[in-house]
């Protein structure tokens, strides 16, 4: 008979019998294999009627979690979209991922399914934000003190909720637990590093969520091996109107001044120029991503990406789009408005021309919360921010966007859009995008919309309805990838800048007069 348990995040095969997915342990003189595969290998040497003893999982004492969801008096019943998706994923033998829109109630559907699974939960996440987000929530719906991993506290309760850095930090320890991993905005998690959450733990169910599912590096195929791959999917175009506002996107195409344009062109014919001497194609982020590597040992590789940064920060802050932020911004005087730009330099110099309210990585989370507060409760009327609110941050209702610049990204596209739908009665919410004319800008608009082609969404212009141990074994296994030992940098996955000015401008909370921000 052989012996499988649990060591470091893998799993150590005592018994001289192979099984899928294992390698040969010369330390250790067993086969070993990493904790994700328990399942599979349960499965195998039941199928294969071999004798085993299983001393894998030592999880957390619990609570019946479905009584105390039951006892509560916080039980929500479920919309027919989220009853269809755990059906769905429950068919998938619990694994799989969830694909809804912002706003249509993914942390409900997580709740529902460690209630239905009855058995000790991780929820994992990718900020803090959201980490007291969902610990609150947990709280309210099993009546019941939640555990926290993340932000300098290790409290481990049968439901804990941690961030996708502590989760990876304390994988080794904690893979064999917890029966349920939930990961929050999964499509963080192929990233080098953060995928060991998942394959250093021997939970047998998983659930991944998020509203963007495609990674444009294409590391969204790793969900497969990791959470179990899309099992469940509805657009932001089948739920608007129903279940989320009805929207209208809007584009406002700006030319630049004949300066500005003269500008551009020499900038972005040097890029351009550069490009057809070489013979580079720009099919993918891939071949943009090479280039910049390129450019760190080719001196004329390095010109050119500057030239066309410049060229599109030409294009990003040129003082047509200021005008026709300003002709949306006094049709909307009465409306809720969020200001998306893809860099600070257009958040301060919108925020000390309308004395708006702006919000970047730099803002303290405090004030951050003062201004959301503020906005919620009606005092601001406008918002402007960068990439630090796409995600994982609970923003308050509102019924106008406005994407003042932005990159070709369709999960950034999808995330700001998703910002605007909550529903309201009698509420319809327009997402507007300025553009730009004659420059690379047209080009990536265009292709962020794909992100909406596949479902309703009707598009047109102006406007349109609609460990050491386990990185052993991962090594020696030549059945599994490679993967880096390093820990992931936060600011290439989770939604953050890196300094553009080394000034952020006073925040005009205080401003009086002709101001936009109490308009």
């Amino acid at each position: 008979m052989i012996k499988i348990s649990f060591k470091q995040g893998t799993l150590l095969i005592q018994g001289n019998v192979r099984v899928p997915n294992s390698a040969w342990d010369e330390r250790s003189g067993n086969f070993r294999a990493l904790a994700m595969y328990y399942r599979d290998i349960i499965s195998y040497l039941k199928n294969s009627g071999i004798d085993f003893e299983d001393a894998v999982l030592d999880l957390l004492p619990c609570p019946d979690l479905a009584e105390a969801y039951e006892a509560s008096g916080k039980k929500l019943n479920l919309r027919d979209y989220q009853a269809e998706a755990l059906v769905s994923w429950s068919e998938n033998e619990k694994w799989g991922v969830l694909v809804l829109p912002t706003g249509s109630g993914k942390t409900l559907t997580g709740i529902r399914a460690i209630a239905g699974c009855n058995i000790p939960s991780l929820v994992i996440v990718p900020t803090l934000d959201l980490l007291e987000q969902w610990k609150k929530q947990l709280e309210e719906a099993f009546s019941m003190e939640i555990g926290k991993l993340g932000g300098g506290e290790k409290k481990i309760l049968p439901i804990t909720v941690s961030t996708y850095d502590s989760a990876y930090i304390h994988a080794e320890t904690l893979g064999n637990r917890f029966g349920l991993l939930i990961f929050d905005e999964v499509h963080h998690l192929p990233a080098a590093g953060y995928r060991s959450i998942a394959e250093f733990s021997a939970a047998p169910c998983r659930l991944g969520l998020t509203a963007t599912y495609e990674r444009e590096d294409e590391l969204h195929k790793e969900l497969n091996r990791l959470v179990g791959g899309k099992v469940y999917e509805k657009k932001v175009s089948e739920l608007a109107g129903g279940h989320l506002a009805p929207y209208t996107i809007k584009r406002a195409s700006v030319t630049l001044t004949a300066g500005e344009q003269k500008e551009y062109d020499q900038k972005y014919s040097i890029f351009l120029n550069y490009l057809k001497k070489t013979g580079i194609v720009m099919r993918s982020p891939q071949d943009f991503q090479k280039l910049v590597m390129k450019s760190g040992r080719d001196p004329e590789a390095r010109k050119a990406l500057l030239a066309r940064n410049a060229a599109r920060d030409l294009a990003f802050n040129s003082d047509s789009k200021i005008e026709k932020l300003r002709e949306i911004l006094e049709q909307h005087r009465e409306d809720r408005v969020f200001i998306f730009t893809e860099h600070n330099r257009l958040v301060h110099r919108i925020s000390n021309t309308f004395f708006i309210p702006a919000i970047t990585y730099r803002t303290p989370s405090k004030e951050r919360n003062s201004i959301l507060e503020k906005f919620r409760a009606g005092s601001y009327r406008a918002v402007v921010t960068s990439k630090v609110l796409d995600e994982g941050i609970d923003v308050p209702e509102a019924n106008i966007g406005i994407i003042a610049s932005g990159t070709g990204s369709k999960r950034a596209y999808v995330q700001r859009l998703g910002r605007i739908l909550r529903k309201k009665e009698g509420k319809e919410a327009v997402l507007y995008e300025i553009i730009a004319s004659e420059t690379s800008e047209t080009r990536t608009a265009q292709r962020r919309k794909g992100a909406l082609s596949s479902g309703k969404g009707p598009l047109e212009s102006p406007g349109e309805k609609g460990g050491k141990e386990a990185q052993r074994v991962r090594k020696e296994s030549s059945e599994r990838p490679e993967k880096s030992s390093e820990r992931p940098e936060k600011s290439s996955e989770i939604p953050e800048e890196r300094p553009e000015n080394p000034e952020r401008p006073e925040n005009p909370e205080s401003q009086k007069g002709d101001s936009y921000a109490n308009f």
